[in-house]
């Protein structure tokens, strides 16, 4: 019965990949939010040391490689792309007892998708979020972002979570 439980896909993981949409269309929304009414480089105060600031980073994470002259576009699109087709390998492979890496895989992927759109159609990731205090800033961001680092901090809470070794019992005698 398991096993065709597990080849009909019951169980499967995959269905969490409702909540990597979810990401990708609050991510999407709240950017076109922020561009429509957001002015570029424009800090808008919402609380002390919040503000919203529309920004468009073309590199990677802390607009990593932002001043290159271009190739790096395509090259996070295609980063992002190889990267999304390994978790959906990996949400697949889950058995049914680790949703809580199923959450991590599919807050990663959405958060991945959603600034994959932006490079794609607009050559760069549209971020809002500016977080500062007194004259320290921190790099604005968005919700993809936001996902992407709940998810990764979901993964390495889990390795701490989790015994090194399951399969045997080191206090079993024979």
């Amino acid at each position: 019965m398991d096993a065709v439980m597990a080849e009909s896909g019951a169980g499967s993981k995959l269905k969490w990949l409702w909540l990597a949409v979810l990401v990708v269309v609050l991510d999407l929304g709240t950017k076109a939010a922020a561009t429509a009414m957001l002015t570029y480089g424009n800090p808008v105060p919402v609380l002390p040391s919040f503000n919203l600031t529309l920004l468009h980073n073309t590199g990677a994470a802390f607009s990593f490689l932002a001043d290159a002259a271009g190739w790096q576009r395509w090259f996070f699109v295609t980063l992002a792309l190889v990267v999304s087709v390994v978790l959906i390998g990996w949400l697949k492979k889950l058995q049914s007892h680790e949703t809580w890496t199923a959450i991590a895989i599919v807050l990663i992927l959405g958060g991945a998708l959603g600034n994959v759109y932006d490079r794609v159609v607009h050559g760069y990731v549209v971020d809002f979020l500016h977080f500062y205090w007194q004259n320290w800033h921190f790099p604005a961001f968005n919700l993809a972002d936001t996902a992407i680092t709940i998810g990764a901090a979901m993964m390495i809470l889990d390795a701490f979570r989790k015994p090194a070794d399951d399969s045997g019992d080191a206090n079993r005698s024979n």
